[in-house]
Formats: structure tokens, sequence, C-alpha cells
């Protein structure tokens, strides 16, 4: 933090010990509170608000109906603890170093959760906040995401009441290693009733694992509902700016690890009182990057410069956008370590209203990982164990199936390009065809000066730092593959 933000801080700070709520200098709104509801694994659009005709999300659904909903958030990254240090930095993850890769370091940035905390906020998560990787050794006191306590109500119970408040409030049931399988687990959910994606087969086993997922989705709704409900007894509610959200997509294959819709597009849901007009859809552009700078603003504090993502105050209100909303980049870097030589498998992307591009920079890799498990998580371990990824991989040779199996787990091309117009399942690559070749050369070279503009290691095209980095996940297999007792052990590379 520089020397100016820091004296900002300060004196903002002693600003709050005579009135916590007080307003920021020039508005005659006090500092709201602020909850951030933050799932794992919840793809966009599995809300019964958003047209989900099986799984029920009663509470994500009022947060929608009596505030804003977004039709077209991202995460900036489809990996966990990639997409929360962007969130928490307000930066691009790739300015992140180690924290651009699944289980490694987060080394100590800025993070908007101390900025408030330093201007008077009282800060505090639950359940998953940064994670997974390491961060104590790296120059944090704690969790990227706050003090941790036990449960929301833990909090609310303890908590300084003369201070506003902002509460990270991190649920893990819709992660795949949560799913329950059953009709008792489904809640009355019907197979039948279960939307196949098209980059699916239509099987039983995979309507079974949706349905798993979903229950995943309808237990978080249940337990954020919870909290919502202590606000409104509290009398907070109307005072709290209510976000729900996702971390990625879901881990089915080509969702989570990939940058499809499937892994990157997520719900998301703000309510804040009579402040926001109740029941608008919002078209505009979103990325979690977007979040951290977004509170600042509400907290009264300055914007970092360094912080790549902007503020969307002004769609929260209705104004118009003071920046460009009609996009997004994503990207990502080392998902599990899954390939032979500990491997990344980079992509850099753009998503627009009617084209998604993705430039795989090292196309000769296996997307999903090695076809024989390496190190950790399986074969093909970026697409994690799930039933439909193994009914896929035992029928591969089904010439019914394949198509999906080709889709999910085979070679890319360097280059994608999908028209969302006739193609929003992003199923069909037109790259190369002469019809695109415009919108093609013109994405690619828009994604080329962000990387330029934000400083990306990959402008380099030797450039494959991600690949030296430390690994902290589990090796279920030694140097010559063979399995490890158990469930494996921790490793460094």
């Amino acid at each position: 933090m520089n020397v100016n933000a820091s004296i900002r801080l300060f004196a903002l700070g002693l600003a709050l010990a005579a009135g916590a709520h007080a307003a920021p200098a020039g508005s005659d709104a006090p500092r709201p509170n602020i909850l951030l509801a933050i799932g794992d694994n919840w793809a966009w659009p599995h809300a019964s608000v958003l047209g989900d005709p099986t799984v029920k999300t009663p509470v994500f659904d009022r947060v929608a109906r009596e505030g804003l909903l977004f039709d077209n958030a991202f995460c900036p990254v489809p990996s966990c603890s990639p997409t929360r240090s962007s969130l928490v930095t307000g930066r691009v993850a790739h300015q992140l170093g180690e924290a651009a890769s699944l289980w490694s370091v987060f080394r100590k940035f800025d993070a908007f959760t101390e900025m408030l905390a330093a201007s008077g906020y009282e800060v505090g998560f639950t359940g998953k906040g940064w994670s997974p990787g390491k961060y104590l050794e790296y120059g944090w006191t704690q969790n990227p995401a706050g003090k941790q306590y036990a449960s929301f109500e833990e909090f609310m119970a303890t908590r300084d009441q003369a201070k506003p408040f902002f509460f990270w409030h991190g649920n893990v049931d819709v992660a795949l290693g949560k799913w329950k399988y059953g009709p008792e687990a489904w809640g009355g959910m019907d197979p039948d009733s279960v939307v196949v994606p098209p980059n699916l087969p239509d099987t039983r086993e995979v309507r079974e694992s949706i349905l798993a997922y979903y229950g995943g989705v309808q237990r978080q709704d249940a337990v954020f509902g919870e909290a919502v409900a202590r606000l409104e007894s509290d009398g907070l509610l109307d005072d709290t700016l209510v976000i729900y959200t996702s971390d990625n997509g879901w881990q089915f294959p080509r969702g989570l690890a990939n940058c499809y819709d499937t892994g990157t597009r997520i719900p998301m849901a703000i309510r804040w009182g009579s402040r926001l007009e109740q029941g608008r859809r919002v078209d505009e552009f979103i990325s979690l990057t977007d979040l951290a700078p977004t509170f600042l603003e509400l907290a009264g504090l300055d914007r970092p410069e360094i912080m790549t993502g902007r503020s969307f105050v002004d769609v929260l209100t209705g104004k118009p956008s003071a920046v460009s909303r009609d996009h997004v980049f994503l990207e990502r870097e080392r998902h599990a370590n899954v390939r032979r030589g500990d491997l990344s498998y980079p992509i850099r992307a753009i998503r627009t209203k009617d084209y998604l591009y993705l430039w795989n920079i090292r196309p000769d890799r296996w997307p999903a990982g090695d076809p024989k498990v390496y190190c950790s998580v399986g074969d093909f371990g970026d697409v994690d164990g799930s039933r439909a990824k193994h009914f896929i991989l035992e029928h591969k040779d089904d010439p019914e199936v394949r198509p999906f199996y080709e889709l999910s787990f085979l070679h890319r091309p360097e280059e994608e390009l999908y028209d969302l117009r006739s193609d929003p399942d992003q199923l069909h690559n037109v790259a190369g065809q002469a019809d695109y070749a415009a919108a093609q050369k013109e994405l690619r070279s828009r994604v080329e000066r962000w990387m330029r503009e934000t400083n990306d290691p990959r402008v380099d095209p030797d450039c494959d730092v991600w690949d030296d980095y430390p690994y902290f996940g589990r090796k279920i297999v030694d140097e010559h593959g063979n399995p490890l007792p158990g469930k494996g052990v921790p490793v460094r590379k």
C-alpha cells in the first residue's frame, strides 16, 4: 500500500472512532454493511430465477427479486484459489505470481479486506475463504478473507455493533466432495426433469450426477438463507449490501478449469434495500475482480491504482457505466498438477456478447491433464471425478459417446472462436473460417493488448514460469506412476 493510501486509511480510522457508520465525505448515506455469500463451483444458470426447471433456490431468487440479477457475471479464472486471489486483490491473476495457480502460494498483496478493516470495518469470514494453498508463511497473518469465525451467528454475536461490517460467507455444499446420491438427498427432484447440457451425454449417470450437484445448490441456498434471516431479525437487512454469487463453474467435463461459460459464467444477485431498483436484470459484464474496488468505493475509500478491477457502483445505482462493460477477460494457468513435468495449460480469453475467443498458448499439452494419472487427482485430472466423467471415459469408444469425449478430453487447437448468436453452448469452433477472420483477428488483438497492458509474463512466448511454481496438493502416485496407499500424501514440488 502506498504512503498516501495509508494516510487516507489512518485519517478515516480516526474519523470512524467518533462514529463508525459515518458517511464518506460528500455522501448522505452511511457506509453499508456488506455480506458476501460465495458458493463453491456453482455455475450459471442453475437457479430457479435463471430458468432452471429443477433446482429450487428461494433465497437466491429473493435476493434477485428484491435487488439486481446479473446475466453476465464471470469469474476471472475457472479455478478456486486463483479466482479468490483476484477477488481479494482486485487484480488479474497473472499479476499475482504463484497465486494464478491452484494449490500454490499466495504471497502478500494489498487486500480489500485489510483496507476495510483499517478504515473501521469489522471483517470476518466463515467456511471457505481463500483456499486452497499456502499463505501464512508468505506474509499474511490470517486468511486473506479476514478473521475466521465458526459461523455467521458467532460473528454477529461478538462483533462491535458500533462498526459497519464486512463478512465473507463461504460455502462448499456444491463442491463434488459434498454430492449426495439418492431420492432423499435430492429432496423430491426428479431425474427426468433435468435439462442435460448438450456438451454431456443424456444418460441416467449424468442426470443423477446433476441431481447430486443440485442437492448441494439447495443446501447452500438454505445455509445462506439463515444468514439473510439473521440480518432481517436484527433489523439490518436493508442496510446491508448482500452479494450472492459463486467462485467459478461446475465440476463436470468442460466446466471447472475451462474458459467456456460452463467454467466461468456464474450466478450473481445483489440486494441493498431501497437503494437498488427491485427486480432489475443487469446486462453489463461484471467480473469478480470488480468486487474489491466496488466495496472500497461504497466504504468511501479510493481504489488503489494497481487494481485492474473497476467499481460497478454506477451499475448498481442505474447510472451509465464509467467504463466499458461489454466484455470480460478470462485466463487460467495450472489447475491441478496433472501433466508430466508439472506443466500448466495456459489460456487467455475474451468473452463478449457475441463471441468467446480462446488462445490456448500451449496446444501441444493435454487440456484436461495427461490421460494417465500424473502426481495428483487421476486420469485427465483437471476434470474432477464425477459419475458423468467416468461414464464418458468408460464409453469413449461408443460412437454416440465419442463426440463428448473429444470435446472434453482431447487436444484443442491454438485458437478457438465461438459465435454465441448461433452456438450459445460453445460446441462448434469457427476459428480459421473465412467468414470469421475479421472477428478472430480483432479479438486476438484485444487479448494481446490486455496482456501487454497488465504486464502478463505470457507476452514472452517462451515464458513458462508457472510450470516451476510449487504445488501443495495431494500426490496419489509415486514417480513411477504407482498408486500411493490411502489418499496419498501432500506434495511440494
